[in-house]
């Protein structure tokens, strides 16, 4: 293990100006804080990771679980992405008041909105525990035996972790499972809606312009952290008040220029860089597509009713934006690793693994393992794609199924949990019902059926599902259900444990349902685990096997959700040849885009009046107004929101996005095409000033200069 972190030291602090990577914020000195300064950063790893002082890490946070924001006032002020705060948007919305259509502007503090069960995470302390969480383990112990072992250490790692009663402990594996850190967190719930640009802002261009450039979208929302007199967590009262941050990011008025110096800090979810090429090669032609496929046809029946009736664009409009983006997400995805060669790279880098390991017993057949148990779950991998995106993702009534099915397995388990689990259930479907359409999900389910009967592996098809007449499958759950209304639920929750599993077994919805979820958890996913249990103790082994065999390559650990930082410039991109795209984009491309009546690139004629008259304010550059620009920085989903901060440590921009070409970077970082978007700090504090006039909040951040 110590040999393990001394090499990625070493082969790492030979680069001198390293452009991406995800790296751990408390391991910054040396080879990373080189780079960053190589690359126009001055600030120091003190300055950016501090246990003892206020740092950046202490104005970062993690919002809401999914994505990252940036606290940017003394009073607990947040700046995330609007897409980050859409579904609060949408909670609060209503025909009456459409915040999403109109936006939302607090003008004080009594005018926040809370929002039930939203927190934020503070990052205290990271700590490597390595040495304690592989005690006892053994190379002689099999995957599980070792899973075992591991588990146990953890628990008993997290059980003495020196910590404040208030703050919570967690431990996550590195480098594919040879390091092990644990993290002191803090939440806070009491979390208020402070402002929203709308849509034809915050989500200009909508799915057309996702993944593209160039972008002139201001995904950006307002929060605030409230906490009690003592600024402690507390849940929401009335009584609590603004939070004072340990550290918040001032906010620079100069803008960016290419090549100046980009730090990006969040909680990227996740990426898998070292898989072998067999893996990559197996989402490309078989995982993504069917996916893809899935997504396709549930957007299309959605978009229509959106466009018809704007009840249902409401209802819709968060579920909508979540499916739509990732499956154009992996469309890029194919395409640059295709345009990339990256599986060609692969695998002429597991040729020469093999070259040089043809006599090491200890990794010569590490390739062969892959080999066989990637074949190996190849089927039942595209089995549970196939049902996560069918009954879980894209039919509302087929997902609660999985919920009622969940738990009759919990009740029947312990009888005792029956009225607990049942008001869960009652609770939690008010939300869901408030944002359900019957002829959407009817028309979605009916597509959805099709689909995964066709497209399913034949071994892991439901009976219930074998040469059935999709349309009169449908129009006999939709007109029998009781899961189809508010109504219908309630009355099936009604009575004793037996009379409710009576009535459930007897809907029409769960009886298919039920068969689904019995085929996933009884024979998809333990067959997949199982397997995936293998092949991550093979990827621990070849990850390790990896950096001894190549001493000179630069690895970097994959992201897992938790805080990390990465360093680049900002750079414009050549997407094809003889085309350039320049880093920043204009105020002027939203005039360019502007379609009258447009769902996704209308705009409203008090922002079209502030472009025609130039009133950019002391936010506008050389009479334009910027929106957004491009950095090198290597980011992914969860960095949403995450603050991109100058060479200063000040705020310059609001990450949101990667260009369309660079999506594979979760697999294949290239910094020639990968780019990340991001939204210009000076758009807005100029839709925050000029455009909603809510000059209190401007007043409240520390606006400067540090290029002058």
């Amino acid at each position: 293990m110590k040999y393990f972190k001394i090499l990625f030291f070493l082969v790492a602090f030979q680069i001198s100006a390293q452009q991406g990577g995800m790296w751990i914020p408390s391991l910054l000195e040396g080879m990373n804080e080189t780079e960053m300064q190589n690359l126009g950063s001055k600030m120091t790893a003190q300055d950016i990771y501090d246990v003892n002082n206020a740092s950046l890490k202490d104005a970062v946070i993690h919002f809401n679980g999914g994505c990252t924001g940036e606290v940017i006032s003394n009073r607990g002020l947040i700046l995330t992405n609007h897409h980050c705060g859409y579904g609060a948007i949408q909670s609060h919305s209503s025909v009456e008041h459409d915040y999403l259509k109109d936006g939302f502007w607090a003008m004080n503090d009594s005018e926040e909105l809370p929002n039930l069960g939203m927190y934020v995470t503070f990052i205290k302390r990271i700590d490597d525990v390595s040495n304690q969480v592989f005690n006892g383990v053994t190379d002689n112990m099999n995957a599980k035996e070792k899973q075992a072992k591991i588990g146990q250490n953890i628990a008993l790692v997290k059980k003495n972790a020196v910590k404040e009663d208030w703050e919570e402990i967690k431990v996550k594996a590195f480098y594919q499972g040879n390091q092990y850190l644990l993290f002191v967190i803090e939440n806070y719930t009491d979390i208020r809606m402070v402002g929203a640009p709308p849509t034809s802002i915050g989500k200009f261009g909508s799915d057309t312009d996702n993944w593209m450039w160039p972008r002139h979208t201001g995904d950006f929302s307002l929060f605030r952290i409230y906490a009690d007199k003592n600024n402690k967590p507390a849940k929401y009262s009335k009584d609590n008040v603004p939070f004072k941050p340990k550290h918040f990011l001032p906010v620079s008025l100069d803008g960016v220029t290419e090549d100046d110096f980009t730090l990006v800090f969040g909680f990227p979810g996740r990426t898998d860089e070292y898989l072998p090429a067999i893996a990559l090669e197996q989402t490309v032609k078989s995982i993504n597509p069917a996916k893809i496929n899935i997504r396709e046809n549930a957007l299309k029946i959605v978009d229509e009713y959106m466009r018809a009736d704007n009840k249902i664009k409401i209802q819709y409009a968060s579920k909508y934006a979540r499916i739509a983006n990732y499956r154009k997400k992996w469309i890029g995805e194919n395409q640059g690793i295709e345009k990339s060669n990256a599986i060609a790279k692969k695998q002429k880098l597991e040729q020469e693994f093999l070259n040089k390991n043809k006599n090491n017993p200890e990794y010569k057949d590490l390739l062969n393992d892959f080999d066989r148990l990637y074949k190996e779950i190849d089927s039942v991998a595209l089995a549970r794609a196939y049902w996560t995106e069918v009954a879980y993702r894209n039919v509302e009534l087929l997902r609660a199924t999985v919920r009622l099915y969940l738990f009759e397995k919990k009740v029947t388990a312990d009888p005792t949990s029956f009225e607990s689990e049942r008001a869960k259930l009652i609770n939690s479907s008010k939300g869901n019902y408030k944002n359900y359409s019957l002829k959407v999900d009817k028309d979605v389910f009916e597509k959805m059926i099709e689909i995964y009967s066709i497209g399913i592996p034949e071994a892991y098809l439901s009976d219930q599902l074998k040469n059935v007449n999709y349309k009169d499958l449908t129009n006999k759950i939709y007109s029998t259900s009781r899961l189809t209304t508010p109504e219908g639920f309630k009355s099936l929750m009604e009575g004793t444990q037996q009379e409710v599993l009576d009535k459930m077994n007897k809907d029409s919805a769960y009886i298919l349902g039920k068969s689904l979820s019995e085929e996933f958890y009884s024979n998809i996913n333990p067959q997949f685990h199982n397997i995936n249990l293998q092949i991550q103790d093979v990827q621990k082994e070849y990850m390790k096997a990896l950096t001894e065999t190549f001493p000179d390559e630069r690895f970097f650990p994959d992201a897992n959700g938790t805080l990390r930082v990465t360093y680049g410039k900002v750079k414009g991109y050549y997407p094809k040849d003889g085309i350039y795209y320049n880093p920043v984009s204009y105020l002027k491309g939203v005039i360019e885009k502007y379609k009258p009546g447009d769902y996704e690139f209308d705009v409203n004629q008090k922002l079209i009046n502030l472009y025609n008259t130039k009133d950019f304010g002391i936010y506008g550059e050389n009479g334009k107004m910027p929106v957004n620009f491009l950095g090198t920085n290597h980011t992914t989903g969860g960095n949403s929101g995450s603050p991109a901060i100058d060479a200063h440590g000040n705020l310059i921009g609001l990450n949101f996005d990667r260009v369309w070409e660079g999506t594979m970077s979760d697999y294949n970082y290239d910094p020639e095409i990968c780019r990340n978007i991001m939204v210009d700090a000076r758009y807005i504090l100029f839709i925050i000033d000029k455009y909603a006039g809510n000059k209190r909040l401007i007043d409240e951040m520390k606006l400067v200069h540090p290029k002058k």
